[in-house]
């Protein structure tokens, strides 16, 4: 579970390091999450806030395969990235 956890961090860090290369798309996550520009330093070492930015980013199948590409991650890698952060178990109502 922890090397889980690791990974998903990891892919949620290229993740952020991806949307601070894109200015556009930044501040439109930084608008609607409220964060800052000092609050991306302090949110790479937050899962919650990792978290966020994942949610952010599967908001848009775009921004998914852009990133994928760039970062070399299968785009499941990403949904799965979400699931082993906070608030990720999906509710399966079968």
């Amino acid at each position: 579970m922890a090397n889980q956890r690791e990974a998903a961090e990891t892919i949620a860090l290229k993740a952020l390091t991806w949307l601070a290369g894109h200015e556009n798309l930044l501040d439109v996550f930084m608008g609607a999450t409220g964060a800052g520009r000092d609050d991306l330093l302090a949110g790479a070492q937050d899962p919650d806030f990792l978290a966020s930015l994942l949610d952010f980013l599967l908001m848009d199948d775009a921004w998914i395969m852009e990133f994928s590409e760039a970062a070399n991650v299968p785009p499941e890698a990403v949904v799965e990235a979400r699931a082993a952060l906070p608030g990720g178990v999906q509710t399966h109502w079968t």
